[in-house]
């Protein structure tokens, strides 16, 4: 299996991590479920420092859709060779 670390959305983190998309728009729930099926994500965890507590940031190159505020998360694929969008 393969790991990376990458940029995602805050917004995205409840439906990624908890299937919770009450916040999120028809398109932004797409968008997030066609990020996982390409690249066939098994799992995404955010990065914490050592008390616990993530680091969000703002960047204009997110993982996916456009600039926003993102938790580096590590991120573990199902196949070796996961299909960049």
């Amino acid at each position: 299996m393969n790991r990376t670390t990458e940029k995602i959305p805050t917004w995205s983190l409840a439906y990624i991590i908890n299937g919770d998309a009450t916040a999120l728009t028809d398109d932004e729930v797409q968008t997030i479920d066609r990020w996982m099926k390409q690249w066939q994500v098994q799992d995404v965890s955010p990065l914490t420092d050592e008390e616990g507590n993530a680091q969000p940031y703002f960047t204009h190159y997110p993982l996916f859709g456009l600039p926003t505020e993102v938790e580096d998360c590590e991120i573990l694929y199902l196949n070796d060779n996961p299909t960049k969008i």
